[in-house]
């Protein structure tokens, strides 16, 4: 077994031989996402207010069980026998460090991490530990888990020191284990400078800091603005960052519920993804080097939220899926598509409805839902209605339009409006009301509840993982 590394626009083995990954994203696992297992707003809300409920001691057993549950052999054995091989780790640095006691590593910092990179290595699969949750937030998305949409990793050193600190800490761990493709430095950062200034000095730091204590494994960057733009980094970059991979994240629109129109697989459609996904890595390839499309991939229908229309839905999301991997084939592209496991929106495998968990929980989830509480891949119709006053207000009160454009230029002024209202601060008064329905169980039945999302608890997507499947073929080497 040797190490990965990054020779030109490719990555190899240390025999110079072309490897290509070809994966998924175990996101929501060790960094818990809403929309993924159904609590509302952001995992550090959810955390304390079950504390408050069951007392700290049980909270611990759930969110524990709960991980040991997510992701086990068995995942690993199905993921394999895809044909893919890599997955891509989510992590949030609070399950390595406290905010209350920075820079000391908890004394089980590495227990699931270790476990499941073992796990995979047995059968074969490379693994990327991706720094999905940094102090701060390096964005303003829930899966920055600060509950704000002022991105403050930007905004204090201090935030930064920290993150810099751990990824020592994680390469001092990690740097003899070839299992591990590489370390992705910071997830979808959304640094406003003008010039991407705090951004590539982070990755300058970092950079640093993990190389003198890791010179192996490959560094996988991604663009600013949630991974999309690469035009403010340094002209020098494949000198100044040796064996680094550049990270882009290619959502196509026509995989969500936003889409301005169904997907047909029309000319025009397949050129507005093809055009969309090559503006993203024009930097890289302008320079010669390494591309990794780090997250991509459609969100699916649900038979109890889209009735009759679901298999419909589906097909064509199946065929975005399809002709995004056509064109990925060509440039043989590594890939990590979102998402492995969640409750049924968007994941290779999903809890089934008739499990304790999504039982107990099936009336808030259908309410929550209607309130379009989360916004990823937000249906929000029945509430659209309550907001455009807002948006509007906003809208008249602005007379220079240039006014309206702020950072980030992707969030719209609807976008801004609802993300702030209806997914913080809505969602923050459903958070105690979530943790609530756990009061009084004993730890058998928060056992149950776990072991809802064990992968003998789930059912399969079987449209995806056969496109998977038909894809991962041409992994070079089998």
């Amino acid at each position: 077994m040797s190490f990965l590394q990054v020779s030109g626009t490719k990555l190899v083995d240390e025999s110079g031989r072309e490897v290509i990954l070809r994966g998924c994203g175990l996101g929501g696992w060790m960094t818990m996402e809403n929309f993924i297992s159904g609590y509302p707003g952001c995992e550090f809300q959810i955390r304390e207010a079950l504390a408050e409920v069951l007392g700290e001691e049980k909270s611990e057993f759930f969110f524990d069980r709960f991980l040991e549950h997510f992701f086990g052999a068995p995942d690993a054995l199905f993921f394999k026998s895809l044909g893919l091989n890599c997955i891509r780790i989510a992590v949030n640095y609070r399950h390595f460090e406290d905010d209350h006691n920075p820079r000391v590593l908890k004394p089980n910092a590495f227990k699931h991490l270790d476990r499941v990179i073992e796990i995979c290595s047995v059968q074969s699969i490379y693994t990327i530990i991706d720094m999905h949750t940094a102090p701060g937030g390096q964005s303003g998305g829930w899966h920055a888990d600060a509950g704000t949409h002022i991105a403050n990793f930007w905004v204090h050193k201090d935030f930064q020191d920290r993150l810099v600190w751990l990824w020592t800490e994680i390469a001092k761990h990690y740097k003899d284990n070839p299992w591990i493709a590489g370390y992705n430095i910071l997830n979808e950062p959304a640094d406003p400078h003008p010039k991407h200034a705090r951004l590539i000095n982070f990755y300058d730091r970092a950079y640093a800091a993990i190389r003198e204590m890791d010179p192996r494994h490959v560094l996988f960057l991604d663009g600013n603005t949630f991974a999309t733009d690469f035009t403010k980094f340094p002209d020098d970059a494949g000198i100044r960052w040796g064996n680094t991979a550049y990270a882009i994240h290619d959502y196509a629109i026509y995989g969500f519920p936003s889409s301005p129109e169904p997907y047909a697989g029309s000319e025009a459609q397949q050129d507005r993804m093809r055009k969309t996904y090559e503006r993203k890595r024009k930097w890289i390839d302008d320079r010669g080097l390494c591309v990794w499309n780090g997250e991509w991939g459609p969100v699916y229908a649900r038979r109890e939220y889209d009735g009759d229309q679901t298999d419909e839905i589906n097909e064509r999301r199946y065929n975005v899926l399809k002709d995004q991997l056509k064109i990925y084939k060509q440039d043989h592209l590594s890939w990590s598509i979102w998402l492995y496991k969640d409750i049924g929106f968007q994941g290779m495998v999903y809890v089934t409805r008739d499990t304790p968990y999504m039982q107990h929980f099936k009336a808030f989830l259908e309410r929550k839902h209607r309130l379009a509480i989360d916004a990823w891949g937000k249906d929000d119709k029945n509430v659209k209605h309550i907001y455009e006053p807002v948006v509007k207000l906003i809208k008249d009160s602005v007379a220079d339009e240039g006014k309206l454009k702020l950072y980030p230029p992707i969030w719209s002024v609807d976008e801004r409006v609802t993300r702030i209202s209806r997914t913080m601060l809505v969602a923050e008064f459903m958070v105690r009301e979530w943790a609530d329905m756990f009061r009084g169980m004993d730890e058998e039945r928060l056992e149950q509840l776990a072991s809802s999302f064990s992968f003998d608890s789930c059912a399969k997507r079987e449209g995806l993982n056969q496109v998977l499947r038909e894809h991962a073929s041409d992994v070079a080497g089998s």
